[in-house]
């Protein structure tokens, strides 16, 4: 069994403020997002077709679509009950509570919103921003892994880890096994793929389809949310359920983008 290392979750305290180290990996996450897109632009040359005052205003609509999304996809996924007795709890995100589901949502929205104002094509902005994606989710279950939470199902596998708040018994530390897959796995595979030009929407598909995949795998050691437990058949989690359509969405867009061709 592995020891925990206990972190603080509080990075810097001055005063009554707290800066928490899940807050400064959600900038990380957006500054390695706007890092890797200048590198594409800049490496490519006008190949792109992207400005960098574009960029920066795609990140400032991606910022706004993942809190928004990603704390309403919380409430509304996975506690929907609690919202309906004390509404004022959307608001409330001192107390942690963001799911990814949610949050892509309100990026696909805030895409959508960003093509249609500069003139772009929804696919081509999503395609764009597919492979920048992942290192932010690895942030992200970096900052889940230092709070202590969402932590795997018990297990005796030499790895295994006793959280603080996971009671005695040890578990997996499925942070980390979403850090790997969702995170570093799932950058290469995007990354490298849209190194080349592609048919437009092939890029998103992907995506869609390997995260659903690799979301679902990670379930099966993640412990369930304990106000939801298993949705059905004793096994079916609320992040399979979620991932599913990303399964099925990235076949159905990626045999559509090779049928009807329009490259990047």
């Amino acid at each position: 069994m592995l020891e925990y290392p206990h972190i603080n979750p509080v990075a810097l305290q001055i005063g009554p403020i707290h800066i928490f180290w899940y807050g400064i990996l959600y900038v990380v996450s957006f500054l390695s997002a706007w890092a890797l897109a200048k590198y594409r632009i800049s490496s490519k040359g006008n190949q792109t077709g992207w400005t960098s005052k574009q960029l920066e205003n795609l990140i400032l609509y991606c910022v706004i679509g993942v809190l928004i999304g990603g704390r309403l996809g919380y409430v509304i996924f996975y506690n929907f009950t609690d919202f309906l007795h004390n509404p004022l709890e959307i608001f409330a995100i001192w107390q942690g509570g963001m799911a990814f589901h949610g949050g892509l949502i309100g990026v696909i929205i805030a895409a959508y919103l960003f093509a249609w104002k500069n003139h772009k094509t929804f696919l081509g902005v999503a395609d764009f921003l597919a492979p920048l994606t992942p290192i932010g989710l690895a942030c992200g279950r970096i900052g889940n892994f230092i709070n202590g939470e969402l932590w795997g199902r018990v297990t005796n596998v030499p790895w295994a880890m006793v959280f603080p708040t996971g009671g005695s018994m040890p578990r997996h530390p499925s942070q980390l096994y979403e850090i790997f897959l969702e995170g570093i796995v799932l950058f290469v595979i995007i990354w490298f793929y849209s190194a080349k030009p592609r048919a437009r929407g092939q890029v998103s598909a992907l995506f869609l389809f390997f995260y659903g995949v690799f979301r679902v795998f990670i379930e099966f050691f993640r412990e369930p949310d304990p106000q939801l437990g298993f949705i059905a058949f004793n096994w079916l989690t609320m992040g399979e359920l979620l991932s599913l359509p990303m399964i099925i969405g990235g076949i159905a867009l990626y045999i559509w983008a090779s049928r009807s061709p329009r490259m990047l």
